[in-house]
């Protein structure tokens, strides 16, 4: 039994040794691996490349800067063609359709005229009738001085002689010829004649219908010129060099008018001729007025007549502009800033003032001469980047 316990606690003690060398070797091995294990040298990463940039060579200069605007054609006079007098309308002349054109003078149609001409039948009758008691108060005025006169006395009484009757005669008859003219001139306005060149846009009236005074016939317009109300903004403005005062001296601005008419677009010079008189108090613009002349007169160059109604596109002639640069469109950020490159090839962002805006150019103002202005924005490009030069040329004017 002795020797039994004796084994077994000698087994316990050799199981137990084991353990701990286990353990210890284990600590040591995991030491090795931690602390002896060779240090991490640092890898050098190669410098990022820096973006090729094309830039542009500030040169500012004057520019005459057009504005775009648009509008639509209105006739210059336009009026409505009213009956003076009453009447059936009788006779109707071809030119008294819509879309005709007329000369100055031209019958367009007549009204009935018996009751005028019984009219100037009456009125004559009474001027005879005044007429023929002027002669007889003159010949009892002459009796009447003769009379007195054989009486011994050099003057007399004007009743006695008949001069307030004979002045009373006189302005009756007087009366009576100016209803001789009245019956003419309504017998005369019985037929309606063009006032001016035009050409008709709407008839009212037709054959046999009756019509009283101030009826209108019909919308006529004339054809020698022709207007356009263009809206002008405050920025446009100060590009152009417009008539705002009666007594400037001013070159009127030139406009180019475009429009697109049966598939094929189509130009009309014209020139500013005057500037609305109040600004438009919805939109806050002011408004200048384009005017064409001769506007039906383009049948030698086979281009389309500019007709009331058309919009049409317009581009003004600006005044010039000191100090400006033109870019293209890609050059300008939303915010109204460009970029440039410094000394050191890094890129600086820089306000300017935009003077216009096309599809592809804009013109700006506040650029020194000389400064490098990156051509095209990129998401890459930001102020403070270190860019290389791929291109450099000169601003377009």
């Amino acid at each position: 039994m002795t020797d039994t316990s004796a084994t077994a606690s000698r087994l316990t003690r050799r199981r137990l040794l084991g353990s701990v060398l286990f353990t210890a070797a284990g600590l040591a091995i995991c030491f090795l691996v931690l602390v002896g294990k060779p240090a991490t040298q640092p890898t050098e990463l190669p410098e990022p490349r820096r973006p090729l940039v094309a830039v542009i060579l500030a040169e500012p200069s004057d520019h005459s800067i057009s504005v775009r605007t648009q509008g639509t054609v209105e006739p210059v006079r336009r009026v409505g063609l009213v009956a003076q007098v009453s009447g059936k309308v009788e006779r109707v002349s071809d030119l008294f359709l819509d879309g005709r054109f007329f000369k100055a003078g031209d019958v367009l149609l007549e009204l009935e005229k018996a009751d005028y001409q019984f009219a100037i039948a009456r009125a004559q009758a009474q001027e005879a009738a005044a007429a023929q008691r002027v002669a007889e108060e003159r010949g009892r005025n002459l009796q009447a001085q003769r009379e007195w006169r054989d009486l011994g006395t050099s003057e007399a009484n004007d009743l006695f002689l008949r001069k307030p009757q004979l002045r009373a005669a006189e302005a009756s008859l007087a009366a009576a010829k100016a209803d001789v003219a009245a019956a003419k001139l309504a017998l005369e306005r019985t037929t309606v004649r063009a006032p001016f060149d035009g050409r008709l846009e709407k008839k009212s009236v037709d054959l046999g219908q009756f019509v009283a005074p101030g009826s209108v016939l019909a919308q006529i317009y004339a054809t020698d010129r022709v207007e356009i109300h263009l809206p002008i903004s405050d920025s446009q403005l100060a590009l152009l060099e417009l008539p705002l005062f009666e007594t400037a001296v001013v070159d009127y601005p030139a406009v180019t008018l475009s429009a697109r008419f049966g598939g094929e677009r189509w130009q009309w010079e014209g020139k500013i001729a005057r500037v609305e008189a109040s600004i438009d108090r919805d939109s806050r613009v002011t408004f200048a007025i384009a005017e064409v002349s001769d506007p039906f007169g383009g049948s030698e160059f086979q281009r389309p007549p500019l007709t009331p109604g058309l919009f049409v596109e317009a581009s003004i002639s600006g005044k010039p502009i000191t100090a400006s640069v033109e870019l293209p469109a890609t050059a300008l950020r939303g915010d109204n800033t460009v970029l440039w490159v410094n000394e050191n090839s890094r890129l600086e962002r820089l306000s300017v003032e935009l003077l216009r805006r096309e599809q592809d150019r804009v013109w700006v103002r506040g650029v020194e001469a000389g400064l490098r202005i990156v051509a095209e924005q990129s998401s890459q490009l930001a102020a403070g980047a270190a860019i290389e030069i791929a291109e450099l040329r000169p601003t377009s004017g």
